[in-house]
Parts: C-alpha cells; sequence; structure tokens
C-alpha cells in the first residue's frame, strides 16, 4: 500500500469541499496527477489489482477530510471566508509555474494553444459570474426526480474534480445541491451520501479514460486547456479585495502560505 497516499487524499479531500477549488489542481500540486488518471481508468481492466495499493489509501484519506472538515470548512467560510480564499489563491497561482515546465510551454506552444488557453480563462471567468439556482430543498422522502437530480450532480462533480481549475463543489453549487450535500456530510445522512457517491463513482471512471486519452494523444493541447482552467478558477475562487488594513496582512500571509506550499510542492515534484 503506498501510505503515503492519505495525506494526498486528505488533501484533495478538503479541497473538493471548497467551492472554486479543483482536486485535480491539488493532484497536479502534489505531482500525482498522470498516476491518478491512470489508476481510475485502469480499475476496470485486468491491472485492477495492481491499482488498489495507490487508490485505496487515496480514497481513505478523500472520505477522512470529507467526513472530518465539512464542518469545519463551512465555519472556516462563514467566519474567515477572505483569508481562507486566498490561502487557495495562493495554492492555484503556485501551481501554474510547475504546469509550464512539466508541458514544455515555452518550447511547444504556438498560437492554437494560447487560445485555447484563453478559452479556457473566459470559460471559468463567465462561470464565475453565474449565480446558483434556487437551492434544492429535500422533504421527509426522497423522490424519484430528487434521486435523479442528485445522482447527476455527483457524476458532473466528479467530472469536474477531475479537471484541474473546476471544482466539483462549484458545480454542485451552480446545480443548487451544495447545501443539500454538505449538510448531509455533516449529519452522516447515509442515503443522500450514498446517492452522490454512487455519481461520483461513475463520473470518475468515465473522465478519467477522457482526459487520459487527451494527454496521451492531444498532449500540448491538453496542457493548454488545463493551463487556462486552472487561471480562470481565480477569478472563482477570488473574494474581493480586503477593506481594513489587519484584514489585508492576514489574507496577504494566508496567500503566501498557499502558493508557499504549491510552489515547493511543484518544484519538488518535479
Amino acid at each position: 500500500m503506498e501510505w503515503k497516499n492519505l495525506y494526498r487524499g486528505f488533501a484533495m479531500g478538503v479541497s473538493d469541499l471548497i467551492p472554486g477549488v479543483s482536486g485535480g489542481t491539488i493532484a497536479f500540486i502534489l505531482g500525482i496527477y498522470d498516476r491518478l488518471l491512470e489508476a481510475i481508468s485502469s480499475f476496470f481492466s485486468r491491472e485492477w489489482k495492481k491499482q488498489l495499493s495507490f487508490l485505496i489509501p487515496l480514497g481513505i484519506g478523500m472520505i477522512s477530510a470529507i467526513l472530518l472538515l465539512s464542518r469545519g470548512i463551512e465555519y472556516l467560510l462563514e467566519k474567515h471566508y477572505e483569508p481562507t480564499q486566498f490561502f487557495f489563491l495562493g495554492l492555484i497561482i503556485g501551481v501554474i509555474p510547475f504546469l509550464i515546465q512539466q508541458s514544455e510551454a515555452r518550447q511547444t506552444f504556438k498560437a492554437i494553444h494560447i487560445l485555447i488557453m484563453a478559452a479556457g480563462i473566459v470559460l471559468l471567468g463567465i462561470l464565475a459570474l453565474l449565480e446558483s439556482i434556487q437551492p434544492m430543498q429535500i422533504g421527509e422522502s426522497l423522490q424519484v426526480n430528487e434521486v435523479l437530480i442528485l445522482f447527476g450532480s455527483g457524476w458532473l462533480a466528479s467530472m469536474a474534480m477531475l479537471l484541474p481549475g473546476i471544482s466539483g463543489s462549484f458545480i454542485l453549487l451552480l446545480i443548487g445541491v451544495y447545501p443539500v450535500v454538505i449538510e448531509a456530510l455533516s449529519s452522516l445522512d447515509i442515503v443522500i451520501i450514498a446517492i452522490v457517491g454512487a455519481g461520483v463513482v461513475l463520473g470518475f471512471i468515465i473522465s478519467s479514460k477522457l482526459i487520459r486519452q487527451a494527454l496521451d494523444h492531444f498532449p500540448y493541447i491538453t496542457y493548454a486547456a488545463i493551463i487556462g482552467l486552472i487561471v480562470g478558477s481565480v477569478f472563482v475562487v477570488f473574494p474581493g479585495m480586503p477593506m481594513a488594513v489587519n484584514e489585508w496582512l492576514v489574507c496577504a500571509l494566508t496567500f503566501l502560505i498557499g502558493f508557499s506550499s504549491a510552489f515547493l510542492s511543484g518544484k519538488y515534484a518535479a
């Protein structure tokens, strides 16, 4: 078992609780993105046993973070929103040099790659301007249409989790089911967790194969799209400028901590 994946999974689980921060971005920061895609996409192949040593500790870490910290994330976003968001801004911006190095962008990127990057930035910028639809309300018993919405939401969110720059939680927020999912995690509502979780698993399997094929056959175009999405996610996460001097100092500190963590992790991973 690759037990060092416990902390990696924990970090990814924390990020997946935050609207605007992608687990895929954290996987890039930690240097395991390609390995993650390979493990998930190969899980239902003849090599599935070989992938368990990677996926089991990673899954334990992610589930532990989601179950243990869902209330803590709610608290930080409610009481210390701006410093928390600036920490994640630092993480996002700090990983960009690593991605540029990985993609060999200075040598390989041409006009088409710049256009694709710009499209990713614009897409996330537009999403940042959107408001979520009316939050979903769950009654005492789940209706069929609510089950389908929750399952589909998990599917879409998991696809977003694997794409650096697009947060699964942000997709849930746009669809209007984020409060329902966070409440279910906080109160351990097994039924809702199981329905959303089933959608997440199916989405992981399908989207990991698609992304892996894109990286294998169109690596530079795919990297250009990923860099664009990560840069664009800055618009999603940015909470606005702090007003007071003490808020500036705290936000600057959390930004530097996030940036340093991502930059050093990317440098180590490279």
